[in-house]
């Protein structure tokens, strides 16, 4: 593997490492198709990378060497322990590091939820993540108010097959307003179920990611797991219910009020939405926005706040998130 390297230290002295793993396999998943996650590497901290075999030799400035030495040695970790490694794991464990060197990389990924019936485990990939998992755990209601591929649905969805599997709920609830993007809804082809079943397609795709296809619709047909239109919610009360009211931001005050109040005994709500992509009629207020200014500070609630450093999509998404953000304040 033969590369440029990036000019920076150019005057420091050079320290040069040798990491020798023990397994081939997990090497090359560690190393990333045709060694992107290495090239990565080499280009966010200036360092040269050489390959033989599952060892990699290390060159460049002392400080970059050792930061590289150490994420490496971390994600084999890992690795080790049945843990996925994401592209986009390199470019947080970095951002982790740019702000404190000695930064905890374990405890990043220590918040990890296993899905037995999928062999797989997620595992949060920001600190952000991280802290929205443990509100969630330590709370009966937990907003959470962020740009797109934070993973605010996904996770709280996670977390909810998971509490179902091990019995500490009887029931998961996953309810969004049916408000239209910019399409009529009317114009739809079908009945009612029909027309919202596109608004809730994102909720069954998390679904179907963590569960069997057969089990999802078993467990649907059963009412154990129900996806529905938040107007469903009207008049019920949830007990022993893990509630997810998703794209919140499109909530009116009367919706997210009558939502909130259908929490029983033994049940929890976690409320997301994005507060940038707001659908509501020109003029009406978000739900989300309202409820988080009326009841921040009430004991038993969590406000949770996600940035563009915790988009877990495409790199380029953090990107256009914090581009758009940008043009939008310049133009407020």
């Amino acid at each position: 593997m033969k590369r440029k390297r990036k000019p920076t230290h150019a005057q420091a002295p050079a320290k040069v490492v040798t990491l020798e793993f023990d397994d081939n396999r997990l090497a090359r998943d560690l190393f990333g198709a045709e060694d992107r996650h290495l090239k990565s590497l080499e280009h966010r901290l200036g360092i040269d990378i050489g390959v033989r075999g599952a060892n990699v030799r290390i060159r460049g400035c002392e400080t970059d060497v050792e930061t590289g030495e150490r994420i490496l040695s971390h994600l084999y970790g890992l690795l080790k322990k049945g843990l996925p490694i994401l592209d986009s794991d390199i470019e947080r464990a970095l951002r982790s590091l740019a702000g404190d060197r000695h930064a905890d990389l374990e405890s990043l990924f220590a918040e990890s939820l296993s899905l037995p019936a999928q062999k797989r485990t997620i595992v949060p990939r920001s600190q952000g993540q991280k802290a929205y998992l443990e509100a969630i755990r330590s709370n009966d209601i937990v907003f959470a108010i962020g740009p797109a591929g934070t993973g605010k649905s996904y996770l709280a969805v996670a977390m909810a097959v998971v509490a179902l599997l091990r019995k500490e709920f009887d029931r998961i609830v996953l309810a969004r307003p049916a408000v239209e993007a910019g399409e009529k809804l009317g114009y739809l082809p079908g009945d009612l179920q029909e027309k919202v079943n596109p608004y809730l397609r994102p909720l069954f795709d998390a679904l179907y990611d963590m569960m069997e296809v057969e089990r999802v619709q078993e467990l649907i047909a059963e009412d154990v797991i129900e996806i529905a239109p938040l107007a469903f919610m009207r008049g019920r009360t949830l007990h022993r219910a893990f509630v997810i009211l998703d794209e919140a931001q499109n909530c009116s005050y009367t919706q997210m009020k009558m939502c909130l109040t259908r929490l029983g005994a033994d049940s929890k709500i976690v409320v997301n939405g994005d507060v940038t992509q707001i659908d509501l009629p020109q003029g009406q207020d978000s739900g989300l926005q309202t409820a988080w200014r009326i009841l921040e500070g009430c004991p038993g609630i969590a406000f949770h706040r996600f940035t563009e450093a915790d988009v877990v999509r495409h790199p380029l998404v953090a990107e256009i998130v914090k581009a758009y953000q940008k043009d939008e304040d310049a133009h407020a």
